[in-house]
């Protein structure tokens, strides 16, 4: 006889005993189980104060995680602004060192640098702040200047840019100082 055969039997056997015996009620048996036994207040305290304990543990280096992480950004922010800035230093540094007399290679090999440095700068998020014929925005501009005796169309308007303003990721960083029409 297999062991399932044998197993089919025992299962039958089982089936026919409690066929044969008359249900008898249950009886309310006390299990640890099915009841949680109570704990010790001093256990309860002594379990509490460690899962306490544990907690601010865990805050606390946290805390510690997020001031290294922060100190770092903070050190090692600049590294991406000063990777795009270096090509620009070398072309100075080429440009320093060429002998030419040339005024016009000189002035086109400025404005080629100075062209690589605004690329450089837009790619960080910098752009300048547009002034030509804008109306005067105290959001973005700073007047140092006013300019009376202007046509009316120019009144409150750009007469001027003294200095270049400039965002950075829409925040302004520093104002563009104009004269304003008056």
């Amino acid at each position: 006889m297999s062991e399932k055969e044998r197993e089919i039997n025992i299962e039958d056997e089982d089936l026919e005993q409690q066929e044969t015996q008359p249900e008898e009620p249950a009886e309310e048996t006390e299990t640890t189980e099915e009841q949680p036994q109570e704990e010790d207040p001093q256990e309860q305290i002594a379990r509490l104060k460690d899962q306490l304990l544990r907690t601010i543990a865990e805050f606390e280096n946290y805390k510690k995680r997020t001031y290294r992480e922060k100190q770092e950004l903070i050190f090692n922010g600049g590294e991406r602004t000063i990777t795009a800035i270096l090509p620009v230093l070398d072309d100075f540094e080429r440009a320093l060192g060429d002998a030419t007399d040339d005024p016009k290679a000189i002035k086109d090999g400025m404005e080629l640098i100075f062209k690589k440095l605004v690329h450089a700068l837009e790619g960080l998020g910098v752009k300048k702040i547009e002034t030509d014929d804008k109306d005067f925005d105290v959001d973005y501009h700073e007047a140092v200047a006013m300019v009376p005796g202007v046509e009316d169309e120019k009144k409150g308007k750009v007469v001027d840019c003294i200095q270049t303003g400039y965002t950075l990721n829409d925040k302004v960083i520093r104002h563009a100082k104009v004269a304003v029409g008056q």
